[in-house]
């Protein structure tokens, strides 16, 4: 009995890594082998796991039991990330016991470390100027790029806060995104839409998804990498279809 109830302990805290890495932004190669590091250093044999965005399965030892775990929610947290990480590592060197990984993991999961709204509404508004100069050189309309930048990105964070449908955040600040800068330069406080919509719509641009999509598919995680790949396309097309869409009224 003790031998199982170790077991039974050993696969959830690899489940449970695994799906914290997996719900703040982790490649799916990290994710598996973070599982299979504490799996190995927990003294499980036959560990076997098979890990998707949406959920996990995973089962040690030949046991009949096999513990499963949905996924509802994804993020970008690379503290979390890291945190899990260096769990990892202090659980493989002794310096911690499973019981303490798992109550740290919990925590880790559960704990809110967001960065305030006003910091990320402040760095989209940077960004969007800075890539608004690098991709078109345009240093006439860095005022209006700055506040239309933080404007549709607060608003992205309002969206996302009150609707559970994913793409809608990104559709709504882009129809922002696009009436504001038209708005601007017909009024007169701005030279071309075109460059401050390209800079304002990077910060909604899904980087993290794209990137993560490409090494998956690299390292043969081929149902993730493709999952990642439709996700990232259908943000850019809820993207690039409110912009048609307003260019087209305006």
């Amino acid at each position: 009995m003790a031998d199982e109830r170790h077991i039974n302990l050993a696969v959830y805290v690899a489940l449970l890594a695994g799906k914290i890495l997996i719900e703040n932004g982790s490649n799916m190669e990290r994710v598996n082998d973070t599982m299979n590091w504490i799996a190995k250093n927990a003294g499980l044999k036959n560990f076997q796991a098979f890990t998707t965005l949406t959920g996990m399965v995973a089962s040690a030892s030949n046991q009949t039991s096999t513990q499963v775990t949905a996924i509802n929610r994804r993020a970008n947290d690379l503290t979390k990330v890291a945190d899990v990480n260096e769990l990892s590592r202090e659980f493989g060197s002794g310096k911690i016991t499973l019981r303490q990984m798992k109550r740290q993991l919990e925590i880790i999961r559960f704990r809110n470390d967001s960065t305030p709204v006003w910091l990320q509404c402040l760095a989209a508004a940077i960004l969007s100027i800075s890539l608004m100069v690098v991709f078109t050189g345009d240093r006439q309309d860095l005022a209006p790029a700055f506040i239309i930048g933080g404007l549709s990105y607060a608003v992205y964070l309002v969206i996302n806060q009150h609707f559970t449908i994913k793409y809608i955040g990104e559709f709504v600040a882009s129809l922002v995104i696009a009436i504001l800068a038209i708005l601007s330069v017909h009024l007169g406080l701005a030279h071309q839409a075109d460059n401050i919509i390209i800079g304002s719509v990077m910060s909604l641009v899904p980087g993290v998804p794209l990137t993560n999509a490409a090494r998956d598919l690299v390292s043969g995680n081929l149902i993730s990498g493709l999952t990642r790949a439709i996700e990232a396309i259908i943000t850019a097309a809820a993207i690039g279809c409110a912009i048609v869409i307003i260019i087209r009224l305006m």
